[in-house]
């Protein structure tokens, strides 16, 4: 991705999936993920499968490897690579699974927001603070306002 390029990009974002020790990813979350793909709203820069040891090392997963059931065709993500994440990253991503489980590192581009942001950036403005609100923060906040009630 070079400086033009980068003029028409919207908000680049990353998350962490951590997937139970215990039960192996489906992939049922994929189609979604290619559905997000095929109506411009992401575009996915990067994805990698991880595997954190009871031991605590972390060995990559190819994503062909992961063994998902279904007959979805992985092949889309498996190419998914910009070279923005590096082996340090990795690690610091699984730093926060626990020992035992797999994870998944994605990192996309939210295309849905490039206008916007383009716009923005012509106009000189700059973001200077982004978050997210956890599902599990909203639902508490609600209880909490509900027993209030």
């Amino acid at each position: 991705m070079n400086t033009t390029d980068f003029d028409h990009t919207g908000p680049i974002d990353y998350l962490v999936v951590e997937f139970p020790a215990d039960r192996q990813p489906d992939g049922s979350a994929l189609p979604l993920l290619r559905d997000l793909v095929e109506n411009n709203v992401i575009r996915v820069l990067d994805l990698v499968f991880v595997r954190k040891g009871t031991d605590g090392t972390v060995e990559g997963i190819a994503i062909d490897a992961v063994g998902f059931a279904g007959e979805f065709d992985v092949a889309l993500f498996a190419e998914a690579a910009s070279d923005l994440l590096h082996p340090t990253d990795l690690e610091q991503a699984a730093e926060v699974l626990e020992p035992g489980c797999s994870g998944a590192i994605l990192v996309y581009e939210n295309c849905w927001a490039a206008p916007f942001a383009s716009a923005l950036r012509r106009e000189g403005a700059q973001l200077v603070a982004s978050g997210r609100i956890p599902v599990q923060g909203i639902l508490a906040a609600l209880d909490a306002a509900d027993s209030v009630s």
